[in-house]
């Protein structure tokens, strides 16, 4: 595989503009340094207690209860990832500073080796903001502007539920076709032209998630695995992303090694007054 370095990938207008918005939108498909990190606790999540907590239930709105009830709610969220981003075989490393103020927005610092931060952006449900550090250029869009990269379903509830391993709301309808086999729960279906298959553990915490547009030639499969201990919740600490969309191949490995739920933030941002938009 060809590997290119980071500054190598960064020094191109169409590299920033395109490989960075793909790489949060799939962080986002396509997570402090306020809080007090806490170490990491493996949680092993197929134990009877948890389980025989989940009382059988018959019908598909009661099931959906369980299910919305199971998955992670919470005000704030920081995080610390360490990434690794390929795109149609460029691959890079970088870390991750992620914050969330839930439903309002997500803040991403990207920092390469040395901890040098390259680029930094804020995501809300109606708007992206980004900056190049290494270029001093900047990027100020519309929130619709993710959807060339990631498809018109994704929405910023979407990013926000997948770098947190939550179900995408979306996907929760009365519509899906249910299965349960060997302690797992499978919802399938076709919504707006995407077909989708979400799969929950017994824990109805979500394991994997596959969507495919075959008219616009795109799909997605995002893995949650290695589930932590974090701020009294369950969360995955590793989440891989697989994305086709056309000719471009992207696969993102997020692994969390610091996570933290309901901690005073700051979202910092502004674009320096020397810097030039992007093309």
């Amino acid at each position: 595989m060809k590997r290119n370095t980071l500054n190598n990938t960064l020094y191109s207008r169409a590299s920033f503009a395109n490989g960075y918005i793909k790489l949060i939108t799939i962080c986002c498909l396509l997570l402090v340094f306020s809080c007090k990190s806490r170490k990491q606790v493996i949680v092993k999540r197929v134990v009877a207690d948890s389980t025989a907590a989940i009382k059988p239930v018959d019908t598909k709105a009661a099931k959906l209860t369980v299910i919305r009830a199971k998955q992670t709610n919470f005000n704030t969220f920081s995080g610390k990832a360490k990434t690794k981003l390929d795109i149609s075989g460029s691959s890079n490393d970088v870390t991750l500073n992620i914050r969330i103020q839930k439903d309002k927005k997500i803040w991403v610092s990207v920092t390469a080796i040395a901890g040098i931060e390259v680029a930094r952006a804020v995501i809300t449900p109606d708007s992206i903001m980004l900056i190049n550090r290494l270029q001093s250029l900047y990027v100020r869009k519309p929130f619709s502007y993710l959807n060339k990269f990631a498809g018109k379903q994704v929405n910023y509830k979407t990013l926000e539920s997948i770098l947190i391993g939550n179900a995408i709301p979306e996907l929760l309808t009365e519509d899906a076709e249910f299965l349960s086999a060997n302690g797992n729960t499978t919802l399938s279906g076709n919504l707006n032209d995407v077909i989708y298959k979400l799969i929950l553990g017994p824990d109805m915490k979500t394991t994997q998630t596959n969507l495919a547009n075959q008219s616009a030639a795109q799909t997605l499969q995002v893995t949650n695995s290695a589930f932590i201990q974090a701020t009294n919740r369950v969360m995955p600490s590793q989440i891989d992303m697989a994305s086709v969309v056309k000719d471009k191949k992207i696969q993102v490995n997020l692994h969390y090694t610091k996570a933290d739920f309901d901690q005073p933030q700051e979202y910092p941002f502004s674009i320096p007054s020397r810097y030039q938009p992007a093309d």
